[in-house]
């Protein structure tokens, strides 16, 4: 099992029938089921756990995964137009008349009907981990649309689905700011790596963005002492998981540290399904301890 790249996080409140029998009744009944000839898009849940099983979800000591999927119909509007007008020119060369926008309209819809048999497909998979114990939804995307387009699908599915992204009560662009003046500790959980953006909030907005440097040197510090803010920052947590955090919160390029991954390619199991199974217990504990250290470098959560 491949673990997230990429983490949006929800704050979720799971109903009483969100068990995962219940769970996995309602997804089989939204399978995905691939595009037909003049379908533009399709989605659905899958396995997530390719052909290892045919559920649409997989659960291990309380943590459940699940995927959707999603393909559409890839029809450059180029393509349409370049037919459409060759169809124009035709018509009105051989009955001397003008096309107007009711009948181009017409056309175009004719036209995209008879090129959609012929069109490539691109599909993208959306995993998402449930955690109903400890009150999270961590979506593997980069993206809060495609975050939201899962949860959706989720929601409808479930016919009710509380959730609300991440919230915290201190701004993360000011405290990584801080961080890196010196004017706030940074937590011992977290190490500072060598990669930032530097963000001018104003009207002119410049950005700047490091990589391969001291973000605690001189240079940086001038910048963030004439007002520009840190609005990405690769940390590295309990030397175990390095990632990119944005200041919405996002989670980006998270990967596993040789060391860590080492330590656990050395205790896998050699069945696949074990393996899959210890990997997302695995993920599950450490993003079940990470989340909520996280949260607490930010001043916490709102009370509501």
């Amino acid at each position: 099992m491949n673990w997230f790249k990429n983490a949006i996080c929800y704050r979720f409140e799971p109903s009483e029938d969100c068990t995962e029998e219940h769970l996995e009744k309602v997804l089989q009944e939204k399978p995905f089921v691939p595009c037909g000839r003049h379908e533009v898009s399709r989605s659905g849940w899958t396995s997530p756990t390719g052909p290892l099983s045919d559920s649409p979800i997989f659960s291990s000591n309380g943590y459940i995964l699940i995927s959707y999927l999603v393909e559409e119909k890839i029809l450059p509007t180029s393509v349409i137009r370049d037919e459409m007008d060759e169809r124009i020119r035709v018509i009105e060369e051989n009955e001397a008349r003008k096309v107007y926008r009711k009948e181009r309209q017409q056309m175009k819809d004719d036209i995209t009907l008879e090129l959609l048999p012929r069109a490539f497909t691109r599909r993208h998979r959306t995993r998402a981990l449930l955690m109903p114990q400890q009150g999270w939804i961590l979506v593997d995307v980069g993206s809060f649309k495609r975050a939201e387009d899962l949860l959706s699908a989720l929601r409808e599915a479930l016919g009710s689905l509380i959730v609300r992204p991440l919230e915290v009560n201190q701004a993360p662009s000011s405290v990584m700011t801080e961080w890196l003046q010196d004017k706030r500790p940074i937590p011992s959980v977290i190490e500072v790596e060598d990669e930032s953006e530097l963000r001018d909030l104003s009207a002119e907005g410049g950005v700047i963005r490091v990589k391969g440097q001291d973000l605690f040197s001189d240079e940086i510090r001038a910048h963030l002492d004439n007002g520009m803010q840190i609005t990405r920052l690769a940390v590295n947590w309990e030397e175990q998981i390095r990632l990119v955090l944005h200041a919405d919160m996002s989670l980006h390029r998270l990967k596993l540290t040789d060391q860590f991954r080492e330590q656990m390619d050395n205790d896998s199991p050699e069945d696949e399904l074990a393996y899959f199974d210890a990997q997302l217990t695995q993920m599950g504990l450490e993003f079940s301890r990470f989340v909520p250290a996280l949260v607490e470098a930010f001043g916490g959560e709102p009370v509501r």
